[in-house]
């Protein structure tokens, strides 16, 4: 730990030796919010780890270091004359125990707006100071997929071994940056092993809660940390939400329509095998994702009190 970066973070206590392999280090997952997670998935995969799984505290970050409060501003609860309640951000790293007891840390949170560079010096002093063995990024980005075919993601890695069984979805394509992004860069710098994971969203979903896609993440986490985790506990709320979208788009013939395009679309990439963009804004004639949106938020909120949310 730096002089540089300590000063961001504060030991609550270190990891335990229980469950944990002589030969091998955890596996440090991190699923940070507010740059895009599409269908809320990123988020609902954390809270799914936190909520079946055991865990404590590890490490606590000095959110005021890293926060722009005015562009994303916590949420606070007034009662009749005065303040009752604030939402305080938290950015926090946990010790979790997958369904075997095996030891895993979780690093989740809002994604910094400031000191980027100085956050991810910080990770990566964990990652040694813990001895890491694998990094695992969760993402979820909105795509021209189709809700009625697999889950899909795009894999990416420090060493293209890590994820040589993965679909290639894309070629050489510019995005925006993000921490996980930059956190993954860093790392294979440094000759640390690191893997993320960016499910695609149907971006006709991407505004709601789509569990489904939360589902996805973890299974392949699972996959490539030889984690045990709760995926099966998802699939009600899944089959659930999916059972209430297919019930709204089989009312509107151009939304069934629009669904019908990515299917074969869809159907067309995974024969073809070859790098096809799944970019919404790529496919032609195609009704925005705001515009299909709409119509399934307010059937939404029709058959949920008004909430407009999924799951």
């Amino acid at each position: 730990m730096t002089d540089a970066t300590g000063d961001l973070y504060r030991i609550e206590g270190l990891p335990s030796e229980r469950g944990r392999s002589e030969e091998t280090g955890p596996v440090l997952v991190h699923g940070l919010t507010g740059f895009i997670d599409a269908g809320h998935a990123n988020r609902l995969a954390v809270e799914h780890l936190l909520e079946h799984l055991e865990h404590r505290v590890v490490a606590t970050f000095d959110i005021d270091q890293l926060l722009d409060y005015r562009s994303r501003r916590p949420v606070m609860v007034f009662e009749t004359d005065h303040w009752a309640e604030y939402s305080r951000p938290e950015l926090t790293l946990h010790e979790v125990r997958d369904e075997d007891g095996r030891a895993f840390l979780l690093l989740s949170g809002p994604e910094p707006d400031l000191q980027w560079e100085r956050f991810v010096g910080t990770v990566i002093d964990l990652v040694e100071r813990f001895d890491v063995r694998l990094t695992v990024g969760l993402d979820a980005v909105p795509m021209a997929v189709p809700h009625t075919r697999p889950v899909t993601l795009t894999a990416h890695a420090t060493r293209p071994e890590l994820v040589a069984d993965h679909e290639r979805w894309f070629g050489t394509v510019e995005v925006p940056a993000s921490v996980s992004g930059l956190l993954e860069l860093r790392l294979g710098e440094a000759g640390h092993d690191a893997v993320g994971f960016a499910v695609h969203v149907p971006h006709y979903l991407a505004r709601t809660e789509y569990p489904d896609s939360a589902r996805g993440l973890l299974v392949d986490l699972a996959g490539a940390s030889g984690l045990a985790l709760p995926t099966d506990a998802l699939r009600p709320a899944a089959e659930r939400v999916t059972a209430e979208v297919d019930d709204q788009i089989g009312r509107s013939e151009e939304v069934s329509g629009v669904v019908h395009k990515l299917e074969q679309q869809f159907d067309e990439a995974v024969e073809s095998r070859t790098p096809r963009s799944l970019l919404a804004s790529d496919v032609e004639e195609l009704p925005s994702a705001d515009e299909i949106a709409a119509e399934l938020e307010q059937y939404l909120a029709d058959q949920d009190g008004g909430t407009g949310q999924l799951g």
